[in-house]
């Protein structure tokens, strides 16, 4: 089994900044895919930044340019900053890494627990 632990959230005025990690435990023999997604009370959950095993990224229109999502292999961690936050990035934000733990070579995904990013004044 994989764990993925999410941490860094919490409450931050308009304009700040958080780093969010995710980091994972479990038997790992690649990793294919790590990403962040967010869910807002009555919304659905969307994907806010994709990064892949060679480091290719993605990002929602939303975010470009705000935020950031890196990587340490060595740490199996990613991680996410978020700059020039606004009241619209407020979502629990969970991190989703796809990976392989069997000698099938089968790709599952994993989901973290989430955690609570509030920007309010």
């Amino acid at each position: 089994q994989v764990q993925l632990v999410e941490s860094g959230g919490g409450l931050v005025q308009p304009g700040g900044s958080l780093r969010l990690s995710c980091a994972a435990s479990g038997r790992i023999l690649s990793i294919n895919t790590m990403g962040w997604y967010r869910q807002a009370p009555g919304k659905p959950r969307e994907l806010v930044a994709g990064i892949t095993s060679g480091g290719s990224t993605n990002y929602a229109d939303s975010v470009k340019g705000r935020f950031t999502i890196s990587r340490d292999n060595a740490k199996n961690t990613v991680y996410l900053q978020m700059n020039s936050l606004k009241p619209e990035d407020t979502a629990v934000y969970y991190c989703k890494w796809t990976v392989v733990t069997g000698w099938d070579f089968m790709n599952s995904p994993y989901w973290g627990q989430g955690t609570q990013v509030t920007v309010s004044s």
